[in-house]
């Protein structure tokens, strides 16, 4: 295994399962040093110890933005600084913009677009010290929306125009930014989607490619750790989905609507029906929605 992250220090959110550890795994193989932070403190803790004596871990929970910049400095004091952050901690919600609850609809805005902007704000002192870089994941359905899913397109959406705009505002600190867009990846969310949503594997199988392919997490992970080595401004999981972006005012076209309308209309009943059926809205990352909140420094053995 090539060692092109040697004695680099990097920092994961949402990093105790999926996508997350997972990159945590690649980095540290190829050379990182990593701090991992979540809210699953075992996870987070055996992860660590398969990492190696100079892995450490912190619980916080990126909607409390005074315990993650704590969490943060902590990470950088303890690494002596923090060249690349990657912000990935994210949740999903099931369901139509009429069906879904308040609350679900904001705590995956909360998640997943306010705490990219709180992990890039509190990481931005350390990655201009070390001129690093930040990644941040955000999703093929910033550009491609998908019927049940506004609550989850809406946020990654909003997260690409945030690390497009904070991109700009960094590069004079020598602070290099990039996104990532998955699409389907063999994750929790994805495999607890499709056994709530009798419907949703279906409908993920008539999307047109590469809309209808599944990614496996090491694959994912690897691409983001190549974009990470690289400073790449965009990372496509799988490469296939840059057409999708490039051609996205195409996708979204009147040209287009016709299909979409025939597409969301077979298939936006039957998922309303299950999701209303399953009596919840939310498809948390696990973990995620836990009320742990403290941030102490805490690495194996300790």
């Amino acid at each position: 295994m090539k060692q092109d992250l040697a004695g680099r220090r990097l920092v994961v959110t949402g990093a105790a399962r999926g996508i997350g550890a997972e990159v945590a795994r690649v980095a540290a193989a190829r050379g990182a040093r990593l701090a991992l932070l979540g809210l699953e403190p075992d996870r987070l803790r055996e992860l660590a110890h398969t990492l190696g004596p100079d892995a450490s871990w912190r619980t916080a929970d990126v909607r409390d933005g005074a315990a993650l910049k704590s969490a943060i400095d902590d990470c950088a004091q303890t690494m002596g600084g923090i060249d690349i952050i990657v912000a990935n901690a994210g949740v999903a919600a099931y369901g139509t913009v009429r069906q879904t609850d308040d609350a679900s609809f904001e705590r995956v805005l909360d998640i997943n677009l306010n705490g990219v902007f709180r992990t890039l704000k509190y990481a931005t002192p350390h990655l201009e010290r070390s001129r690093g870089h930040a990644m941040v994941v955000s999703s093929a359905l910033a550009f491609m929306p998908l019927a049940s899913m506004a609550a989850y397109g809406a946020s990654k959406a909003g997260v690409e125009m945030l690390a497009l705009a904070y991109r700009q505002e960094v590069a004079h600190l020598g602070v290099t930014v990039g996104l990532v867009h998955p699409s389907w990846i063999d994750t929790d969310i994805v495999r607890g989607a499709e056994g709530d949503l009798p419907s949703f594997q279906d409908l993920r199988r008539r999307l047109p490619y590469p809309g209808n392919v599944t990614t496996s997490v090491h694959q994912a992970a690897a691409a983001i750790v190549d974009g990470v080595v690289r400073r790449r401004s965009r990372v496509y999981v799988p490469r296939a989905i840059a057409a999708a972006n490039w051609a996205k005012a195409a996708v979204n076209s009147p040209l287009a609507w016709p299909w979409a309308r025939r597409f969301a209309a077979r298939a936006v009943p039957t998922l309303e029906r299950e999701v209303e059926a399953l009596g919840r809205h939310d498809q948390l990352v696990p973990g995620v929605d836990s009320p742990t909140r403290s941030t102490g420094p805490s690495r194996p053995g300790t």
